[in-house]
């Protein structure tokens, strides 16, 4: 690995990626995302951004925008160091390659033709820094009949199934609320990432990572996948967001809001009648085994709602909780005031020149040195002069010439 990587730019951060340089042409939120977990467990992330387009097409999602930054950008991009470099610019390719000289990895999330056509793979690169290692995230992957397609987080959860088992059966296919492949895809591509850089880091040798979003969501269709590739099972939306085969593990009313409830074992099926005043169910020999209440369900689901509604959400919560897993359907307001979501310091204050004292939501990961990146995302073009100092050596004739050609936008 380089030996510039052991000084990152600025960087007193210590978590156990520390010390790891890595240049991100990235945008939106998957690949942003990607990088934002790598920049929590300590990593330097530099992110390179198109001038000629205003930088990052996230600076200017609403509903809070202003002066090329959101909110949504910064929920993407705390603790990173932006750079405005245009690769389109002969210069700007050279700026580029100084830069690929003093970094550990190139991380971009492009339309997967386009890290060949920029030059952003590793056989592209190795002449220059032969241990980078170069991770593509894209929506179809960097080959296959739609690779040169872009590819967006409801498309994949289209094509790989989960929208015709999320919903309720008569209604019409549905996503989920959140973007939920865009982030298991960066977490996919940061893994693998991290991975080739422990091969590298004793090896010497870089290579590439190439990482798709419909991948993620087809490889996490797990037990859905072999049930339907190996048996005459079929998935189909349920109602009250249930499991599909074990019952009951779904959602009930309340009387004045809903329950996650989920018996995953016999056990808990048993402390679950007895808590909500039904022993008798547990000696029933149509309600006696998983298969059983699998098959009786459309019988025994009517009679646990019924009795789940007559009471509320925190009244069945006091009786469940240690027992029975189960927990309130929560609003996302009321989610971040969960005392147990509280208590694990995932949420913190970021100091914003513009917004103030904003609160962001850091990785989940929790290891010493994790969770330090507490600086605001950067304004574009932030640190363009720093990383031209401090880590490429230039002086300020050299910044002049290197923006007169452009490179810079």
């Amino acid at each position: 690995m380089p030996e510039a990587q052991n000084s990152p730019v600025g960087s007193e951060r210590r978590g156990p990626i520390n010390g790891i340089r890595i240049l991100a042409i990235s945008q939106f939120g998957a690949g942003p995302f990607a990088t934002q977990n790598l920049v929590d467990l300590g990593a330097e992330v530099i992110k390179i951004e198109d001038p000629t387009v205003g930088g990052d097409v996230a600076r200017y999602v609403p509903p809070t925008t202003g002066n090329g930054d959101s909110l949504y950008f910064q929920s993407f991009n705390r603790g990173k160091k932006s750079i405005t470099i245009n690769l389109r610019n002969p210069a700007g390719v050279q700026l580029f390659h100084r830069l690929v000289e003093k970094c550990d990895a190139v991380f971009n999330n492009l339309r997967g033709d386009l890290p060949s056509k920029l030059g952003l793979t590793y056989e592209d690169l190795k002449h220059i820094n032969p241990s980078i290692v170069t991770c593509s995230l894209s929506g179809f992957g960097r080959t296959g009949p739609r690779a040169a397609e872009p590819g967006y987080d409801p498309i994949m959860q289209a094509m790989a199934g989960y929208m015709s088992i999320t919903g309720e059966p008569d209604g019409p296919p549905a996503k989920a609320g959140v973007s939920i492949i865009d982030f298991a895809g960066g977490y996919a591509a940061a893994l693998g990432l991290v991975s080739a850089l422990l091969e590298a880091k004793t090896s010497g040798t870089g290579r590439d990572v190439d990482v798709s979003l419909l991948d993620t969501a087809v490889s996490m269709l797990t037990y859905f996948g072999s049930w339907t590739l190996n048996s005459d099972w079929g998935a189909d939306r349920t109602a009250s967001s249930s499991h599909q085969t074990l019952v009951p593990a779904q959602n009930f009313q309340t009387k004045d809001g809903w329950i996650a409830v989920f018996c995953a074992k016999e056990h808990f099926w048993e402390k679950f009648a007895e808590l909500i005043g039904l022993p008798e169910l547990i000696s029933d020999e149509r309600f006696s085994s998983f298969a059983a209440r699998f098959d009786n369900r459309e019988t025994l689901i009517p009679i646990i709602s019924a009795r789940v509604l007559t009471r509320t959400t925190s009244e069945w919560m006091v009786l469940f909780r240690g027992i029975v897993p189960a927990g309130p359907v929560n609003s996302i307001e009321q989610a971040f005031e969960d005392e147990q979501i509280k208590s694990r310091g995932l949420v913190f204050d970021v100091e914003h020149g513009a917004y103030g004292s904003i609160k962001q939501v850091g990785s989940p990961v929790m290891t010493d040195g994790s969770n330090e990146a507490t600086t605001p995302g950067p304004s574009l073009g932030q640190h363009t002069e720093e990383i031209l100092i401090e880590l490429l050596g230039c002086d300020s004739d050299e910044i002049s010439n290197i923006r007169d050609s452009g490179a810079l936008g």
